[in-house]
């Protein structure tokens, strides 16, 4: 894929950017060159690769640190709810807006 000046006037003007002809240009080349990478980083076949959790996994095991789903703070409802202007079974209740 490669850009064409318009297509990187198009992508300032959604962008609410102004860029010089020259710059226009360096953006066209930078943004040429990232999707020249990007095409072949798909051209590799990674079929059979396990995703990595962080790039680290590549080098050494890794243990996710994951934490225990429990509740680590008390019920503050009625503390919460005590400067709504209108409550009703521990639910706030607002005007109603659609008829």
């Amino acid at each position: 894929m490669s850009l064409t000046p318009d297509d990187v006037s198009r992508i300032a003007n959604l962008a609410r950017l102004e860029l010089k002809p020259a710059e226009s240009d360096a953006l066209r080349q930078q943004l040429n060159g990232f999707f020249k990478i990007v095409d072949q980083m798909s051209a590799v076949d990674t079929a059979g690769v396990e995703p990595l959790y962080t790039p680290l996994s590549a080098i050494q095991q890794v243990q996710l640190r994951l934490r225990d789903d429990v509740v680590t703070e008390s019920n503050q409802r009625e503390l919460n709810q005590r400067s709504a202007p209108a409550v009703e079974d521990g639910l706030f209740l607002v005007p109603k807006v659609i008829e």
